[in-house]
C-alpha cells in the first residue's frame, strides 16, 4: 500500500472512531482534507463518509488488497478498521430494524436474518469465525448506542450535546478502536454515577447506557444471546423500608427471616453478565447498606440474606442522586470510599431550565417527543396546541423546578383539558421574571425573588451566599424566615 493511500486511512480511523456525537462537518473536512457533501448525522454515524471510502477501497482491491492478510502486517490493522467500516456502513439500516424488532420481541432475543450473510462477508475480508461474532456483537451496540443517546435524549442545547457526548465515552471511550481491542469484555469494571435534580432524565441516561451494553452474537444459534430490554434492570433505592433494600439487592434464601417463606433472587442475581443495574437515588441508602454494596463493587461478590454461598456479580453498576453528595460526605452521611468506587465516570444531567436558557426552541423540540411517546405518533396540530397552551399558561422564564417530568405532566393536562396552568412555588416570586421583563420589579424584589428561587433549589444560605456573592445574613434576609438547621453554625 503507498504512503498517499495508508496517509488517508489513518486519517479516515481517526475520523470513524471519534465520538459521533461532538464531530461538526467542519471539523470531518479538516481531518481528511477533503470536501464532505451531506450531513455528518445523515444516516448512520459518519455515513456521509462512505464514498470516500468505496473509492480507496477500490483503489485497494484493483491492487490485490482483498482481506487483511493480502497486505504487509503493519498495515492490517489499518487495513481491518476499513474493511470493518465498509461493512458496518452496509448493514447500519439491517441492524436499525434488529433493533425495532427486539423492542417490539421484548425479553426473547429475536431472530438474526442478516446473521450468515454478514459473517461470511467477515471471513471474505479475513476474519476469523470468533473475531466475526465479536465485530458483530460490536455492530450491534454501535447501533443501540446511537438510537437510544439520539433519540432519547434530544436537544440541541449545549447541555444536551456535552451529555450525549458523555454517555457515548462512557460506553466506548474516547476512541471506539481502543475499546474494540481491549475493553470490550471488562466494562463491568466501569461504575457509572449520574447526577442531577429531579425529573432531568438521569433514567433515560441511564437506560441509554444499560440498553447499550455489547451483548455477545452466538453463531452457532445465529443470533445474540440475550435482549438488550432484559440486560438492564433499574430500581428506585427510596422505595425499600431499611429492612427490606438488603433482601431487594442481594436476594434472601427460604427461613432467612420472617415473611421468607421461600428464596428471592435479588437484583445483583438476576442481572445478566453483560447486563447493567441502575440503582437510582443512591444518596438515600445508609451507611451499612453502603458499605455492602461497596464490598460488591469491589469483589464482585455478594451473598443472599441467610445464604452462605458466595455468587459473582459481573455486571455493570449505574447509581444516580439528586442530592447534593459533597454535602453528604462532609456529614458523613455518603462514605468517601463509596463515592470513589462509584465514580469512575461522573455524568452530570442538565436541569429543563438551562437547556432553555441555551436553545429556546428546545422546548418545542421536548413537546414534540412527549407527544409522540404519549400518542404513538407524531401529531403536528396536538404539537402545536401544546406550544399555544404552554405560551398563554406558562410566564414567561418560568424555570421549570420539576424538569422534564413536569413538563411530561403539563403536556398530559393539556391533552386532557385543552389548556394548562403550571402550579407556581413561592407565592408572588413565581412570576418574578415575567415580572422584570415587564419593568414592574424592583431592585430589592428582583434580588429577593432571586435568593427565594436559589433557596428553593438549594435549601442552603450558605450556597445561596456563595452563588450571588452576598452574605449569608444578606441572604437570609431577602429570603425570610426558614428551616434554622440551614442557617451556618
Amino acid at each position: 500500500m503507498h504512503g498517499e493511500l495508508r496517509a488517508f486511512f489513518q486519517r479516515f480511523t481517526d475520523v470513524i472512531f471519534a465520538n459521533p456525537f461532538s464531530s461538526t462537518v467542519e471539523q470531518v473536512e479538516q481531518w481528511l482534507g477533503v470536501k464532505v457533501d451531506a450531513p455528518i448525522q445523515s444516516g448512520h454515524h459518519y455515513a456521509a463518509l462512505a464514498p470516500l471510502a468505496q473509492a480507496k477501497l477500490a483503489q485497494l482491491n484493483d491492487s490485490g488488497i482483498a482481506k487483511v492478510q493480502d497486505c504487509a502486517a503493519n498495515d492490517r490493522q489499518l487495513i481491518l478498521y476499513v474493511f470493518l467500516f465498509e461493512l458496518y456502513d452496509q448493514y447500519a439500516s439491517p441492524f436499525d430494524g434488529l433493533i425495532a424488532a427486539q423492542l417490539k420481541k421484548g425479553d426473547e432475543p429475536a431472530d438474526v436474518p442478516f446473521a450468515q450473510e454478514l459473517m461470511f462477508k467477515f471471513k471474505e475480508r479475513g476474519l476469523s469465525e470468533a473475531e466475526a461474532a465479536r465485530y458483530m456483537a460490536l455492530f450491534y451496540q454501535l447501533r443501540r448506542a446511537h438510537f437510544f443517546i439520539s433519540k432519547g435524549l434530544i436537544g440541541a442545547s449545549a447541555s444536551m450535546k456535552a451529555l450525549r457526548h458523555a454517555l457515548w465515552n462512557n460506553l466506548f471511550t474516547a476512541d471506539v478502536r481502543y475499546y474494540a481491542e481491549h475493553l470490550w469484555d471488562r466494562m463491568e469494571d466501569f461504575s457509572t454515577l449520574l447526577l442531577g435534580e429531579t425529573g432531568t432524565g438521569k433514567g433515560s441516561a441511564a437506560a441509554a447506557i444499560g440498553r447499550s451494553g455489547l451483548i455477545p452474537f452466538d453463531p452457532v444459534a445465529g443470533r445474540f444471546k440475550y435482549s438488550f430490554t432484559a440486560t438492564f434492570i433499574a430500581t428506585n433505592l427510596s422505595q425499600f423500608p431499611e429492612s427490606l433494600i438488603e433482601s431487594e439487592l442481594f436476594g434472601h434464601r427460604k427461613g432467612a427471616f420472617t415473611g421468607a417463606i421461600d428464596n428471592h433472587a435479588g437484583l445483583f442475581e438476576r442481572c445478566s453478565p453483560h447486563g447493567a443495574l441502575f440503582l437510582d437515588e443512591i444518596g438515600d441508602v445508609s451507611i451499612p447498606v453502603q458499605i455492602k454494596l461497596l464490598n460488591v463493587l469491589q469483589e464482585r461478590r455478594f451473598c443472599p440474606v441467610g445464604g452462605h454461598k458466595i455468587q459473582r456479580f459481573q455486571g455493570r453498576v449505574i447509581a444516580a442522586t439528586n442530592k447534593t453528595l459533597d454535602k453528604l460526605r462532609q456529614t458523613g452521611e455518603f462514605r468517601d470510599d463509596f463515592y470513589y468506587r462509584l465514580s469512575s465516570d461522573v455524568i452530570h444531567v442538565p436541569p429543563l431550565r438551562t437547556r432553555l436558557q441555551e436553545a429556546p426552541d428546545e422546548l418545542e423540540r421536548l413537546v414534540g417527543l412527549l407527544v409522540e411517546r404519549l400518542t404513538g405518533e407524531v401529531d403536528h396540530e396536538l404539537i402545536d396546541k401544546v406550544m399555544s397552551a404552554l405560551a398563554a399558561g406558562v410566564p414567561r422564564g418560568y424555570p421549570w423546578p420539576g424538569n422534564v417530568r413536569e413538563l411530561e405532566q403539563t403536556v398530559r393536562r393539556v391533552i386532557l383539558n385543552g389548556d394548562c396552568a403550571v402550579e407556581q412555588r413561592g407565592g408572588p416570586t413565581a412570576t418574578w421574571l415575567d415580572a422584570a421583563d415587564k419593568g414592574s420589579l424592583s431592585a430589592h424584589d428582583l434580588l429577593a425573588a432571586y435568593c427565594r428561587m436559589l433557596y428553593d433549589r438549594h435549601r442552603s444560605y450558605e450556597d445561596v451566599a456563595s452563588i450571588t456573592q452576598l452574605n449569608w445574613r444578606t441572604v437570609k434576609k431577602y429570603i425570610g424566615p426558614n428551616d434554622e438547621s440551614n442557617v451556618p453554625g
